[in-house]
C-alpha cells in the first residue's frame, strides 16, 4: 500500500476530478485512486491490495465458494469506505473489473449480485478483449517514449493468474494479440491436484508452459531484433530482487541468465518457505515460480539476453481508460482497423472494395449524426463491418453473408469486446437480402439498444455498398441533404449513376424502415 492523505477536493481546482479503479483479480482484489486534470493527465494518490482465493475456487471447483464471495465482500466494503473519504462516490469516477476468475465461474452472476447488493459497486467482467485493449494503452506511453522499442518487434507479456495476455507490437501498430489459457496459479491448481513429487512438478509444469511458449513464439518474425516487455507482479517482484539498488521507475533491464537463476531459486522453495524469506502473502507465493518460469523459457526461446520490466499494470490503463471516459482514440481506432483489415486479407477479401465501401460509410456515418444518434465507437463499429462484410466469399459464394457473420464472431479482432465483435457480425450479416427479424441468430439476443443500433449500421452499411455497385470506387465523395421526407445522396461531378441508383433502389428499404427517409442518389455538377 501506498498512502497519502486524502485531498481537501473540495478546495482543489474544479477541473481536478477524483476516481478510482478496482481491479478483482485471481488471487487479490487491487484498487488504485487518482484524480485527472482538465487535460486529462492522471495522477495515482493511493494503492491497495487485499489478498484473496477467487482463483483457486474457479480452477478446482469451478465455482466461487460462499465464503470467499463474503470475503470478497468484506474487502470491498472496506475499499468503499476509503473511496467515501476521497469523494469518489458517483458511479462515472468508478470502474469496477474482474478477470478470468470471476468470468469463467459458473455462479458469476450470483457472485456479481452479492457484491452489488452489498456495495453498490458493479462489477464488469473483461473479456480478452478487452483487457487486450486496456493493456496497450497503458504501455503506449513506454512504447512511445523509448526509442529502441520503435524499430525492434516488441512483445508485451503478462502472466496472470488465470492467463497470458501477449501483444506483438511492431512499429507502433499492433501486429499480433491474443490470450491464453496459461496462468500461474491455475498451473499450480493443476499440478498440486496430482500430488505430484517435486522434481516431477518442475518437469510438468516447464512442459505445460512450454507448448504455450511456442505458440506464442510462432507469431513472432524471425527477421529483426525482439524486445520482450514483462508485466505483472511476479516479474516486478524478481526484478526488485535482482536489481535492488534500482528503483523501479521505467523500463528495468533484467538478463534472463539472472532471471533463471532466481526462478531455479524460488522453485526450489515451497510457497510456505517464500512467504517467510520475502515476506509476501501466501497467494503471491504461490505463483510466484510459475510465472517467472514462464517468462524465463519465454525469453530462451526467443534467444533473448534480456528481458525489460515495467511497473505498469491493468489498474493504469484502466486509470487512463476512465480519464477519457472510454472514448477510443484515433490513434487506437487506427490500430482496430489494421487488425481488421489483416484479418480480412486471411480470406482473400477484396480488399480495394472493403476499404472504399468503410470510407463511403464512415462519411455516411458523420453526416448523418442527427438521423442516427451514435457515438464514434459505434462507428467505428460500422468501419470494420464494412471492411469484412464479404469475408464470407472465401467459404462459399451461397449466403456468403451468413459465412461473413460466422467469421467475424469467431475471429480474433484486436480492440473489439466480444459484444462489439457480435454487433458488427450482425450488422455484416445484414448488408444484403433480408432485413433484421426476431428469429434470426445472434440478433435476437441483443437487448433492443443493441437491435436498433444494428438495425442503424446494417441501413448505413447497405447505401454505402450501393455506392460501390461498380466495384470500381469511382464516387469518392458525397454530401447528404434532408428534403421533407427524403435523403438526398449528392454525388460531385458524375456522369452515370444509373447502376448505383438501381442498387439503391434493391437495397435502400432498410433505411426507409429505420429512418423513415426514402434514399435519393442525384448528380451534382460544378
Amino acid at each position: 500500500m501506498t498512502a497519502a492523505l486524502p485531498l481537501d477536493i473540495a478546495a482543489a481546482s474544479p477541473a481536478v476530478r477524483p476516481i478510482a479503479v478496482i481491479d478483482i483479480g485471481t488471487t487479490a482484489i487491487r484498487m488504485a485512486i487518482a484524480e485527472i486534470d482538465g487535460s486529462g493527465n492522471v495522477r495515482t494518490l493511493e494503492t491497495v491490495s487485499q489478498g484473496v482465493d477467487l482463483g483457486k475456487d474457479t480452477f478446482t471447483r469451478g465455482i466461487i465458494k460462499r465464503g470467499t464471495i463474503e470475503d470478497c465482500v468484506k474487502v470491498l466494503v472496506s475499499y468503499r469506505q476509503l473511496l467515501n473519504e476521497y469523494q469518489v462516490t458517483s458511479t462515472d469516477q468508478i470502474r469496477v473489473v474482474a478477470t478470468s476468475a470471476v468470468r469463467e465461474a459458473a455462479n458469476r452472476l450470483s457472485f456479481i449480485d452479492r457484491i452489488y447488493i452489498a456495495t453498490g459497486l458493479t462489477v464488469e467482467p473483461l473479456d480478452e478483449a478487452e483487457v487486450n485493449r486496456i493493456t496497450f494503452v497503458g504501455i503506449k506511453p513506454y512504447l512511445d517514449s523509448e526509442r529502441a522499442l520503435a524499430s525492434a518487434k516488441t512483445l508485451v507479456v503478462e502472466v496472470g493468474g488465470g492467463s497470458t495476455e501477449v501483444l506483438l507490437v511492431q512499429s507502433g501498430q499492433v501486429a499480433y494479440s491474443h490470450t491464453y489459457r496459461l496462468g500461474s496459479l491455475r498451473l499450480r491448481e493443476m499440478l498440486e491436484e496430482h500430488r505430484l513429487p517435486k522434481l516431477k512438478v518442475r518437469s510438468i509444469m516447464q512442459s505445460q508452459i512450454g507448448r504455450t511458449v511456442d505458440e506464442i513464439v510462432v507469431h513472432v518474425p524471425p527477421e529483426g531484433s525482439t524486445e520482450l516487455i514483462a508485466l505483472g507482479g511476479d516479474v516486478r517482484f524478481a526484478a526488485a530482487q535482482i536489481l535492488p539498488e534500482k528503483k523501479l521507475q521505467h523500463l528495468g533491464r533484467v538478463s534472463t541468465s539472472s532471471l533463471e537463476r532466481f526462478t531455479d531459486k524460488v522453485l526450489e522453495m515451497s510457497p510456505d518457505e517464500i512467504v517467510q524469506k520475502y515476506q509476501i502473502s501466501f497467494p503471491d507465493a504461490e505463483t510466484l515460480g510459475p510465472a517467472l518460469l514462464a517468462y524465463s523459457l519465454l525469453a530462451r526461446t526467443l534467444h533473448l539476453d534480456h528481458i525489460l520490466v515495467t511497473n505498469v499494470n491493468l489498474r493504469d490503463g484502466l486509470l487512463k481508460d476512465l480519464a477519457v471516459r472510454g472514448a477510443w482514440t484515433e490513434d487506437f481506432s487506427e490500430q482496430v482497423l489494421r487488425s481488421v483489415i489483416d484479418f480480412g486479407r486471411k480470406f482473400c477479401f477484396d480488399e480495394p472494395h472493403a476499404t472504399h465501401v468503410a470510407v463511403l460509410a464512415k462519411k455516411l456515418f458523420e453526416q448523418l449524426r442527427e438521423q442516427h444518434q451514435l457515438d464514434s465507437r459505434t462507428g467505428l463499429l460500422l468501419q470494420v463491418a464494412a471492411l469484412l462484410h464479404e469475408v464470407g466469399l472465401y467459404v462459399n459464394t451461397t449466403s456468403y453473408h451468413k459465412h461473413s457473420m460466422y467469421l467475424i464472431q469467431n475471429g480474433e479482432l484486436f480492440g473489439l469486446s466480444r459484444r462489439d465483435q457480435l454487433v458488427v457480425a450482425i450488422v455484416a450479416r445484414y448488408h444484403r437480402r433480408a432485413s433484421p427479424k426476431p428469429t434470426h441468430a445472434g440478433y435476437a439476443s441483443l437487448d433492443r439498444d443493441g437491435r436498433v443500433t444494428v438495425a442503424k449500421l446494417a441501413a448505413l452499411l447497405r447505401v454505402a455498398i450501393a455506392l460501390d455497385r461498380s466495384y470500381t470506387q469511382r464516387i469518392a465523395d458525397l454530401t447528404c441533404e434532408r428534403e421533407d421526407d427524403r435523403l438526398v445522396i449528392q454525388i460531385p461531378n458524375a456522369d452515370d449513376l444509373s447502376l448505383e441508383q438501381l442498387a439503391l433502389k434493391q437495397n435502400g428499404s432498410l433505411f426507409e424502415e429505420t429512418f423513415g427517409l426514402q434514399v435519393v442518389l442525384r448528380a451534382k455538377q460544378g
